[in-house]
């Protein structure tokens, strides 16, 4: 027998956060099915959480279930979904950055301003 396997979206896993747990429609999936979620939903849960309480719950609820990330495999689907949308990663490519504790190097220096604890270099920096 195969496990069965579902990626659980933000509204879920939001919903398990506001409510009793033991009657979450997450924890009932998790008895059910292999719970995974995406790297994106993270983000915007974190993105809610407005407290260390709210923050460590969040990490609670990624703990239990699979956090599927972006690979080389995945860029060329995500890109479709990119170039045909207004979205922008802006926000995604600086958390990174500061996550991994590195400065962004770019042509447009502006794009990022918006964004504090980012170390910024433009590319005119660099050259000599």
């Amino acid at each position: 027998m195969t496990a069965k396997k579902i990626v659980v979206d933000t509204s879920i896993i939001a919903e398990h956060l506001t409510t009793k747990k033991d009657t979450s429609v997450l924890r009932r999936l998790l008895h059910e099915y292999f719970c995974y979620t995406t790297v994106f939903n993270a983000i915007e849960l974190f993105a809610a959480a407005r407290s260390l309480k709210e923050t460590q719950a969040v990490q609670d609820a990624m703990d239990a279930l699979k956090v599927l990330g972006i690979n080389p495999k995945s860029a060329k689907n995500i890109a479709t979904v990119v170039s045909s949308s207004t979205m922008d990663f802006t926000a995604l490519i600086a958390a990174v950055c500061i996550e991994s504790k590195l400065p962004i190097v770019t042509l447009n220096p502006k794009r990022f301003s918006r964004i504090k604890r980012i170390k910024i270099v433009s590319v005119k920096d660099l050259v000599l």
